[in-house]
């Protein structure tokens, strides 16, 4: 089976693949291969590689594109290359995933608006985090702050609305649900999801060589912790 895809230009030097409207595992499958084909395929011309739900924008260096092929529209090139490189995917057996496993603890203080989110859909919380932790889920994208994991998965039936006023602060390794998804905030930042839990994992760290935890594609799971484990984590709140 071929990818199919259409390409605009973003700006004067990038390249916005898109697959589909509408997010899916499969399309998210497509997306992951021909990332990786692009990834293992790197160009003098290519700068970065940002997959999303349903696209892949590719930066590149119309310079360099330019001074190849004088005469030419540097974003006409780069799309012949990029669909030469393409048109060799096929897309197969699901590439196999990492799954990580993410402790969350959902008590108290650490999670200010689980009482909102089981009350909104007429659940207790302890059938809340029954829910929440019970999914396998899927990293679509890292987007909004460094490290921060849209996820997949997440069963509609803990679905809640954003906070009408954001909050200033939400704590790193906060876990949020906003809609039909749930996320990890890795660094203490604004927002507006509503907060059930959080991880004593830290999932951005920018001295390391692999900044962030999570990486598009992979799975992970929640699983709950006690207050007394996520301290042992030599956590400070």
């Amino acid at each position: 089976m071929k990818v199919g895809y259409d390409m605009h230009p973003l700006g004067d030097q990038a390249v916005l693949i898109e697959f589909s409207e509408e997010m899916s595992l499969e399309i998210h499958e497509r997306i992951k291969q021909v990332s990786a084909l692009l990834e293992h395929n790197q160009r003098d011309w290519l700068i970065e590689i940002i997959p999303a739900f349903t696209t892949i924008t590719v930066i590149y260096d119309p310079i360099v594109v330019f001074k190849k092929n004088r005469g030419c529209s540097p974003f006409e090139v780069v799309c012949d290359m990029l669909d030469e490189m393409i048109n060799r995917v096929e897309v197969k057996e699901p590439m196999r995933s990492n799954i990580i496993d993410i402790p969350v603890c959902y008590e108290g203080e650490l999670a200010p608006d689980l009482e909102f989110v089981a009350a909104s859909n007429k659940l207790t919380t302890q059938e809340v985090i029954k829910i929440h932790t019970s999914t396998e889920y899927t990293v679509y994208m890292i987007g909004f702050a460094p490290g921060f994991p849209y996820l997949g998965g997440m069963s509609e039936n803990i679905a809640a609305p954003r906070k009408e006023t954001p909050r200033l602060k939400i704590p790193a390794g906060s876990v949020g649900i906003a809609g039909l998804q749930t996320g990890i905030y890795p660094l203490e930042t604004p927002g507006g999801w509503q907060i059930i839990g959080r991880t004593p994992i830290p999932l951005f760290q920018p001295t390391e060589d692999k900044p962030s935890l999570l990486s598009a594609g992979d799975k992970i799971k929640f699983t709950p912790i006690t207050y007394k484990e996520y301290l042992a984590w030599g956590v400070t709140d």
